[in-house]
């Protein structure tokens, strides 16, 4: 078996290898602008390893998982015909949905939910989930904006589903709810894609692009879509749980800044600490990927129990909350200024 993932490591970094000479070729490129976090021309859409990943897993070990592929392969697709020409948000969105709609049959397929269900409750259900879901895979796309924030944090949330699943760690009530060998391929392409990604600011080789961070996203979304149904608890989300503070709040933070939420910004906290406190961007990933790997280890390790886990999740998100409104409160000016200069300077 380990054989079998040698091989498709391999293969990994012969197609990511390739693809920089086909990105060169054609100028898939990255180009800073005022809101940007780099200052550097570099290639754009590396994050396609995600889906030659899942391309490679159906290759080597079958195709029963044919929604989830095509979903992915839906939804990867045309974030990387965005990320060469920018589309509609219409057009994207119409894609994504219909890519989680395929999602959700997979990870319903046994019929057991239908089975069990009123149809207004799978309707009713079943809508707010997909709303959710893709509401989730946009905030994981905007959350990537520095270097190594995509791939240490898509660790963050691999390692823990990969414990759980393969029970290296014994969950009461939790048994294996996904191919292991899924995850396994999705982590050998994640650490592909952090080896040209994970580097100081100004070395980096590629960007992952729409593609990657909407990618990886969705295998994300397809394994604890997996956990949550086969438990029955929702606070499994908790493995997205910084990432949810941090771009919930910075919403209502422009939302009450009255701005264009459809406008490019650089207003959430690991952009501040990249950009107005100059913190090198590998450590500002660092501590996002640290952090979500305590978090989830505190959730696998507390009693599997509703209580239990209701409360971590409430003083978890209360303890972000607050450490998220105390760091804009001391260090957001510094971004009043930048933007300050900025409009002088277009005077």
């Amino acid at each position: 078996m380990w054989t079998t993932y040698l091989i498709i490591a391999a293969l990994l970094v012969a197609a990511e290898l390739l693809y920089f000479r086909i990105a060169d070729h054609f100028n898939i490129i990255d180009k800073p602008n005022e809101r940007s976090s780099h200052k550097s021309i570099v290639l754009r859409g590396g994050g396609i390893i995600y889906l030659l990943g899942m391309w490679l897993y159906a290759a080597f070990f079958g195709m029963e998982q044919w929604p989830f592929l095509l979903g992915i392969t839906l939804v990867a697709g045309i974030s990387f015909v965005d990320d060469i020409h920018s589309l509609p948000d219409s057009v994207r969105l119409v894609f994504q949905f219909t890519a989680m709609i395929l999602m959700f049959y997979q990870i319903i397929d046994s019929g057991r939910l239908i089975a069990e269900s009123q149809w207004w409750e799978l309707v009713v259900y079943g809508v707010a989930a997909l709303i959710v879901c893709v509401g989730i895979t946009n905030v994981y796309n905007f959350m990537d904006g520095i270097n190594g924030i995509n791939g240490g944090y898509t660790a963050a949330v691999l390692l823990p589903l990969m414990a759980v699943n393969g029970e290296w760690v014994e969950v009461q009530g939790v048994q294996s709810f996904v191919d292991q060998r899924l995850l396994i391929v999705a982590m050998l392409a994640n650490l592909v894609f952090c080896y040209f990604n994970y580097r100081p600011k100004g070395k980096a080789k590629c960007f992952a692009g729409d593609v990657g961070s909407i990618a990886s996203a969705f295998i994300i979304i397809y394994a604890l879509g997996r956990l949550i149904v086969a438990t029955g608890d929702v606070t499994w989300l908790m493995f997205l749980v910084v990432y949810g503070v941090d771009a919930v709040l910075t919403i209502c933070h422009r939302i009450m800044l009255h701005e264009n939420l459809g406008q490019a910004h650089r207003k959430h906290a690991y952009q501040i600490m990249a950009n107005e406190l100059g913190m090198e961007h590998t450590v500002v990933s660092a501590i996002y990927t640290a952090l979500q790997l305590v978090i989830a280890a505190g959730i696998i390790l507390i009693p599997n129990t509703a209580c239990w886990h209701r409360s971590y999740l409430v003083v978890v998100t209360a303890l972000l909350g607050v450490g998220y409104i105390l760091f804009m409160k001391k260090y957001y000016h510094l971004h009043e200024e930048y933007l300050r200069s900025l409009r002088s300077n277009e005077k």
